[in-house]
């Protein structure tokens, strides 16, 4: 869709208002909206102003004047608000140099693409994430002085077996087994359902939806694999379409990895594979049916995958998911079918053009820009290299001893020591200038002073627990 078609679009559905989004530093929508006749198809190239220095991770006080530039190939009909509004995706720009600012996600995976396609490795890259999510009807939390909680309910919660609801009648998922199961158990299918049909009318091929392992309205919906920088936006409109459809009918939606103590937490499992003049690059007679190229981007992503997760596992709470003996993967390493390993092949279809492989680790809190093009980046630096990723481990790594396990490469035990090896590991991520050294350097700085450090400030309420009366 280009700016004259924009305008005949929105012509056509009776739009009045157009909504302008873009994605922050820490991968989160802003908008601003405008009546649609005070835009031109000269917008699409002059872009409009607005304070940067009021977004996260972005501009000092004194450089705040900054563009957003509509991109109209991204028009799509808002299917949230009372009157008809088409909402737009914008790039961002510094409105002196004209340059595309560095900081500005979708900008970096613009520019992983543009790398890719240079280096005559590939042309394409798959992209298919699987984001869990909790469905909840009422979360409260505080932090001051002299309290700090939070508190959760969901009808579904297994710690509501015994609560009064006029009837109860029963049917929550236990925890840990909330997998698969049918109506009246599962009790968010329509809820889902209505997700699905609002991301399909907007264009998001939706594989499947079901219910999470866990307790308390753990949720899934797949969508098909797509282009990098389309599965990336769509990302965005995913998480908008899921909390709007809750809000909705009166529930709240969380994508934080480990909202639940001693029940699974969500991930976001992410496949990935490489294409060439419309030919997978990712199939061979190598293990697990993988050529030379797939095992060596494998290798790519093991070696760098701890300094991946700064940006695939970017909180705080993420690293309460990737713990030693539970289901999430900390172990580097590549298998065949064993979802215990962080690098997974999957071994449904036996067609050449399902070879992919899938990272385990990451989490739905992830900057989708920069996750995937933070794993494209690791990919194709093992294959220009010819990273060797080393011995499958064909076995349940839960049960590996802790000697076994000290002679693997393991995830990061936290959010600091991912940005740890962040820091000492980039190089493969400012190839081509994709990730500037600035971007490392402002999430690096942006995560120490807003999250962990203010974690490191804050009795936990569990220390009380522990040795209030020591």
């Amino acid at each position: 869709m280009n700016p004259k078609e924009f305008f005949e679009f929105a012509k056509e559905h009776g739009a009045e208002m157009v909504d302008l989004k873009f994605t922050d530093l820490l991968g989160t929508w802003q908008h601003c909206s405008y009546p649609i006749d005070t835009w031109n198809e000269g917008t699409f190239e002059d872009g409009v102003g607005f304070d940067g220095s009021s977004i996260r991770g972005w501009q000092a006080i004194n450089q705040s004047d900054m563009l957003a530039v509509p991109d109209a190939s991204t028009a799509k009909l808002d299917p949230f608000y009372a009157r008809p509004t088409v909402s737009v995706l914008a790039n961002i720009v510094d409105p002196i140099t004209k340059e595309e600012y560095t900081r500005d996600p979708r900008h970096v995976a613009r520019k992983g693409i543009a790398y890719m396609k240079q280096t005559g490795i590939a042309d394409a890259c798959f992209v298919g994430p699987e984001p869990e999510f909790f469905i909840f009807d009422e979360v409260r939390y505080d932090q001051s002085q002299n309290r700090a909680f939070y508190e959760i309910d969901s009808v579904e919660g297994a710690w509501n077996t015994s609560r009064i609801e006029e009837p109860n009648l029963g049917y929550k998922p236990s925890y840990k087994g909330g997998y698969f199961p049918v109506s009246p158990t599962d009790s968010y299918h329509d809820l889902r359902g209505e997700m699905v049909y609002t991301m399909r009318e907007l264009g998001i091929v939706v594989e499947a939806h079901h219910h999470e392992v866990g307790t308390g309205g753990q949720c899934e919906i797949d969508m098909e694999f797509c282009d990098l920088l389309k599965m990336a936006d769509q990302f965005m409109w995913y998480k908008y379409i899921i909390r709007n459809v809750a809000k909705k009918h009166g529930k709240t939606v969380t994508f934080m990895p480990k909202p639940i103590f001693e029940d699974n937490g969500s991930g976001m499992h992410t496949h990935m594979s490489l294409w060439k003049d419309g030919q997978t690059l990712m199939a061979g007679d190598g293990y697990a049916g993988l050529s030379e190229t797939a095992l060596h981007a494998i290798g790519g992503l093991l070696k760098h995958g701890r300094a991946v997760l700064a940006f695939a596992a970017p909180t705080v709470n993420s690293y309460h998911r990737l713990v030693p003996g539970f289901e999430a993967p900390v172990t580097l390493a590549m298998s065949q079918r064993n979802r215990s390993a962080s690098v997974r092949i999957p071994m449904y279809s036996a067609s050449p053009k399902a070879k992919r492989l899938e990272f385990r680790c990451p989490d739905p809190t992830a900057n989708g820009y920069l996750m995937y093009t933070a794993m494209l980046m690791a990919l194709l630096d093992g294959v220009q290299n010819k990273i060797d990723p080393g011995d499958p481990l064909d076995r349940d790594i839960y049960e590996m001893t802790p000697e076994e396990l000290a002679e693997t490469n393991t995830t990061p035990a936290s959010l600091g020591e991912a940005l740890g090896a962040l820091e000492a590991d980039n190089e493969f991520l400012t190839k081509g200038d994709v990730f500037t050294e600035d971007l490392i350097e402002t999430w690096i700085s942006y995560k120490r002073e807003n999250e962990i450090d203010e974690f490191r400030l804050r009795p936990h309420p569990y220390e009380f627990a522990l040795y209030y009366d020591s």
